[in-house]
């Protein structure tokens, strides 16, 4: 039973990893990529982020915007990012078809240049490894599948390596053998940082994503604060985690109430009794806000100013530490702060995420942070690349080599084993419905060609 037991977490290490391997090295390049993103986009965007504009004249926050708006006329001001000296400030402009163009404004608030937010470093690293750069459910749940699968082929890397005789001294090994050992041994030194930087990336994923969230939502005492929710929106993209579902409080009800609203406030037509933005940073300014800071723009009559430092955006000079994560919410007329919700308000899980997630991106404890994860990721593909070499050594022409399946019996070790997996992991759980019903017509099928041989 025991050596069936190997066989089949082989034989399904073997399958996944043949199957997976392109996307875990897409994913693990990407990932890479994006450890360094605000190095690179330092300098590829120097203009952009630190330099000032030939105009010299000093206009206030609200006229830049003004200005923005009448040289880019088919766009409107959505979200503002305040950063710290010296970056710029950049303004994301959307226009009526949902395109977005990102434009900085120096310290006097003039123009300085623009961006296509689709092309940025950041956001084609994000892309590729989130969505293959394709989007779509399908294939961000194919990502996801990668990353899941990618946590058994560690696990049962483990368990072979120390039930098989890959890290036994051999007199004289064998080319298989001495890439099949540094394959067990460099897989058993990752497993657990490449375990933790895998599940750190899950609360972003499209399944489990949902679920983690789901769970947050429905216990506040570990999760997030209890508000009322509803669908995430594009225009959230730089609020924490924690709160990005969050339904906004409404502004006072009033006279300024009847101004024409829309579902997405156009400021080029904005009520006249809504607040400037430079009242409002006034107003965060008061309430112990400091930059770096989103602001994102009000939706409708009654929609809020949302003001945010998070410790996970993605926004090269905008991530804060986890500890000084808050979302706060501004009445649009009057300034007033309505509700604000910080790190200490979190319940246990959304803290964890908190944390988790920098850790993922690489920026939660500097440049130690991104040493480590590059190791390891780099640790990874040369897994990959010990496990392809092993594969080779052993192969004979014409034909897959698969490890053999020597029963259709599975241990209840086996089966325990899958089912925590499945459990923890939703998305891996349905897929191993899929495997089990291919192995029974594998199964099937032999036995039905024994059958015929025996006749």
């Amino acid at each position: 039973m025991e050596k069936n037991n190997y066989n089949r977490f082989w034989r399904w290490h073997f399958y996944a990893a043949l199957f997976m391997t392109p996307l875990l090295i897409t994913l693990t390049l990407s990932g890479i990529g994006y450890l360094f993103y605000t190095n690179v986009e330092n300098n590829m965007y120097k203009n952009e982020f630190f330099n000032k504009s030939t105009q010299i004249e000093q206009l206030t926050i609200d006229q830049g915007i003004e200005k923005a708006q009448q040289t880019f006329k088919d766009y409107s001001v959505s979200k503002i990012i305040a950063l710290e000296d010296p970056y710029n400030t950049r303004l994301t402009m959307t226009n009526k078809d949902g395109d977005q163009k990102y434009v900085f404004l120096d310290s006097n608030y003039q123009i300085v240049g623009s961006q296509n937010p689709k092309y940025t470093f950041s956001n084609v690293m994000r892309e590729v490894h989130s969505s293959l750069f394709v989007g779509g459910t399908l294939v961000n749940y194919l990502v996801e599948l990668a990353a899941c699968w990618a946590i058994f082929l560690l696990l049962s890397g483990i368990y072979m390596t120390f039930k098989g005789r890959a890290l036994k001294k051999e007199p004289n090994p064998t080319k298989r053998q001495k890439n099949l050992k540094w394959h067990a041994l460099l897989g058993t030194i990752i497993t657990f940082p490449m375990v933790i930087i895998i599940f750190t990336g899950l609360p972003w994923s499209a399944f489990m994503g949902d679920f983690i969230y789901s769970a947050a939502q429905k216990h506040p005492s570990i999760g997030i604060p209890a508000l009322k929710q509803n669908p995430p929106t594009s225009d959230m993209s730089e609020i924490p985690w924690a709160t990005r579902k969050n339904e906004p409080p409404a502004s006072s009800e009033g006279s300024h109430a009847e101004h024409n609203g829309m579902a997405q406030m156009d400021n080029m037509s904005k009520p006249s009794g809504m607040i400037t933005v430079q009242q409002l940073m006034n107003e965060a300014e008061k309430a112990n806000i400091s930059k770096p800071y989103s602001i994102i723009y009000p939706k409708g009559e009654k929609g809020v100013y949302t003001v945010s430092k998070g410790s996970n955006t993605g926004v090269t000079g905008l991530d804060v530490s986890p500890y000084d994560e808050v979302t706060t919410y501004f009445d649009q007329y009057s300034g007033k702060l309505i509700s604000k919700v910080g790190y200490q308000d979190y319940g246990i899980l959304a803290k964890w995420f908190t944390w988790g997630i920098p850790l993922h991106e690489g920026h939660l404890f500097g440049w130690l942070n991104k040493v480590i994860n590059l190791i390891v990721c780099l640790s990874f593909l040369l897994v990959m690349f010990w496990g392809f070499k092993t594969w080779l050594t052993r192969k004979k022409k014409n034909s897959v080599s698969a490890p053999p399946n020597l029963s259709s019996k599975l241990s209840i070790g086996f089966i325990i084993f899958m089912v925590i997996l499945g459990c923890i992991m939703p998305l891996f759980g349905i897929s191993l419905i899929l495997v089990v019903l291919i192995e029974m017509i594998f199964s099937f099928k032999n036995k039905f060609q024994n059958v015929n041989i025996a006749k």
